[in-house]
């Protein structure tokens, strides 16, 4: 798959409240290859492993472009090999929108960035009105704190305090 990604970002309140109205919940494993044009991912999601490429972010983080292949679970351990930094490790829930037309992917992050739970919506227009649910908090669209590949950096462990209490 490749084309134009239209994403949002949001921080989730701690309430725990997503983990009840989600219809799914896997673990994800992902790690990054180095590359100063793009984003390179490996990602490993229970059974399945996948090799996305990304573009730069446009509109201020909001728009860019990415391609997505299913690879082996083999090949992606032997990818893993070539990340730096470690790996990103996480719990995703997926919750619809209250009018069903929209689902949420809420990240709940473990080991260095332990305590940090992001919300993202895909979009089809940057415009696109969506239903949050009440769960939901600011928008963090574009904040790079918030790109995984940075967390791997400069990890969620260093930095909570910077949140209010209801977001860490």
């Amino acid at each position: 798959m490749s084309g134009f990604e239209i994403e949002r970002k949001f921080l989730v309140k701690k309430s725990g409240r997503y983990r009840q109205e989600a219809y799914s919940c896997s673990h994800v494993r992902q790690g990054y290859i180095p590359c100063e044009t793009a984003t390179v991912r490996i990602r490993l999601r229970d059974e399945e492993a996948f090799l996305t490429i990304k573009g730069k972010p446009i509109d201020g983080g909001l728009t860019r472009y990415e391609f997505e292949k299913q690879i082996t679970l083999d090949e992606a351990e032997h990818l893993l090999q070539l990340c730096h930094g470690g790996t990103i490790d996480k719990h995703r829930y997926l919750v619809k929108s209250a009018d069903g037309r929209h689902t949420f992917e809420v990240d709940e992050f473990h080991g260095a960035n332990d305590g940090l739970v992001m919300a993202e919506v895909e979009l089809s227009r940057p415009d696109e009105p969506f239903e949050k649910p009440d769960f939901i908090g600011p928008e963090v669209t574009g904040d790079r704190r918030f790109y995984n590949k940075h967390m791997l950096r400069y990890p969620f462990s260093l930095w909570r305090d910077t949140l209010p209490e209801e977001y860490r």
